[in-house]
């Protein structure tokens, strides 16, 4: 069995895949798919990743038995692109939704940023879609933030929705009555996390004739940060007793302060419940007789919310994402590396990993490959990935790349990015200025090599910038408000 540099792998079980317009002969007939999005879940709040402070046991659990992505990348720094990403299997910048929906652009900066879309286009074939015209029944829980009455999961093929619309945080908060609109509310006390799970297995659990394809995208861990109260007073405890951070509790990051360490007892509450949840829903796979033949994903939707640049912004810096840089809404790893977990049928993993970068992007291409579904005139930016989930090479791309050319409270501003290879350079469009690191021995972009390789940037620049003319990019502008002003 050939297995590319990226991997490092012990599996057994292996079938052997032929093209995506038949099922893989391992799958009979054709396998159901759980597809798990967290909100706002950094790359190091799990323990498979290596938390010490949050306790993520049956996520763990979940890990040993699926290929580990230590390089997977949300395809932004914010949610709404990232989940129209996964819905279609391309890029945000080619879909022209490229910031959290409405967005917050202010008209006092330097530069404006584009007029992006607000829904995702009904004309665009969605992942349910493509699975439902292969007869898969389609469910969806939890948090949708990818347009307004018209634009529900429900139109964009999702036969049930619970709890899918418009709002991208819970509008009644975690604890009922939630006041959704796409969900009734439950006892006095009832946790928004226990819901949509309750909702999920009962699905899972029906009887039925044809697969499914079942998306539970909780709207947990993003704020309100609602502390779970089985699990908070545990937290409380724990953070107590460590030691006094001082100084290195937080760093500057150009205009905000990013948190520095794991210790907000709340947020691990919410950790908590979560992996709690993900233990009950593979239970009830297990009880249903259906893990032999269920993918499972598990993964995020940008990097966890470590840096703030507005008022009262302390209060708001949830976790931390050291070793990695800032967090949520920057294009540093903080804000774009993610978990991922892929779980496939006749593929047992006692330990996997792969090295090698993929987006959110991929999950499209890669689900409907696994499931045997026929997709060739999709048009994704993102590859399968199915051929890697076998032990064999990574797809073959040559670059990834990252487009945010918004402000956000987070203190970042408009910029794109590409890596290839080791190399990321990330392009400032207020200043243009970029900076270039090698991560495979910075992970931390902390040695900024754009004036010691010109060269190098100078060349991974135009790389970027022919790709977003490809792509037709809406690129910010400058902001001719400002530019009144500074005239003498």
């Amino acid at each position: 069995m050939k297995l590319s540099a990226y991997f490092v792998v012990a599996i057994v079980g292996l079938g052997t895949l032929t093209g995506c317009s038949s099922p893989p002969p391992h799958l009979a007939p054709q396998p159901n798919v759980v597809l798990i999005v967290v909100d706002d879940l950094g790359w190091m709040d799990t323990g498979f990743m290596g938390s010490s402070f949050h306790e993520t046991p049956n996520i763990d659990q979940l890990a040993t038995s699926s290929v580990q992505f230590s390089s997977a990348y949300a395809t932004s720094p914010v949610c709404s692109p990232t989940r129209a990403s996964i819905m279609t299997g391309q890029h945000p910048a080619r879909l022209r939704i490229t910031d959290w929906i409405p967005g917050d652009d202010p008209k006092n900066r330097a530069l404006l940023g584009p007029s992006d879309r607000h829904e995702l286009p009904l004309a665009t074939v969605t992942l349910p879609e493509r699975f439902k015209m292969a007869g898969y029944s389609t469910f969806f829980a939890g948090k949708w933030h990818l347009g307004s009455e018209g634009y529900f999961p429900e139109d964009q093929g999702f036969d049930i929705n619970l709890g899918g619309h418009h709002k991208g945080t819970p509008p009644g908060g975690y604890y009922s009555p939630y006041e959704n609109p796409r969900l009734a509310d439950g006892p006095d006390g009832e946790y928004l996390t226990d819901r949509l799970t309750d909702e999920t297995i009962r699905f899972i659990s029906s009887p039925r004739s044809e697969p499914f394809f079942a998306m539970l995208a909780y709207y947990t861990v993003h704020t309100p940060i609602q502390p779970s109260t089985r699990h908070v007073d545990y937290y409380t405890a724990k953070a107590q007793v460590l030691p006094d951070a001082g100084e290195d509790s937080h760093v500057r990051e150009h205009g905000a302060w990013v948190k520095r360490r794991q210790d907000d007892a709340a947020y691990a509450s919410m950790v908590a419940a979560l992996d709690e949840n993900i233990g009950r829903l593979l239970g009830a796979i297990d009880e249903a007789g259906l893990s032999d033949n269920t993918v499972i994903v598990f993964t995020s939707d940008n990097g966890g919310l470590s840096a703030f640049a507005g008022k009262n912004g302390r209060s708001k810096r949830a976790t931390s994402n050291v070793p990695l840089r800032a967090g949520k809404g920057w294009l540093y790893e903080g804000g774009i590396r993610i978990p991922l977990l892929i779980r496939a049928p006749g593929v047992s993993a006692i330990y996997a990993r792969s090295y090698a970068p993929v987006t959110s992007a991929d999950l499209a291409p890669t689900l409907l490959d696994l499931a045997g579904i026929r997709a060739s005139d999709a048009g994704f930016d993102g590859l399968s990935l199915r051929s890697l989930l076998q032990g064999g090479d990574a797809p073959a791309r040559d670059a990834v790349y990252f487009y945010y050319p918004h402000y956000h409270v987070s203190g970042s501003v408009p910029s794109a990015a590409i890596r290839t290879g080791d190399w990321k350079l990330i392009h400032f469009f207020e200043t243009g200025n970029s900076e270039l690191y090698r991560l495979s021995v910075d992970i931390g972009e902390s040695n900024d090599l754009s004036a010691t390789l010109p060269d190098r940037s100078a060349a991974l620049e135009k790389r970027l910038f022919d790709w977003l003319e490809s792509v037709d990019a809406q690129m910010p502008m400058a902001n001719p408000a400002r530019e009144e002003r500074s005239q003498p």
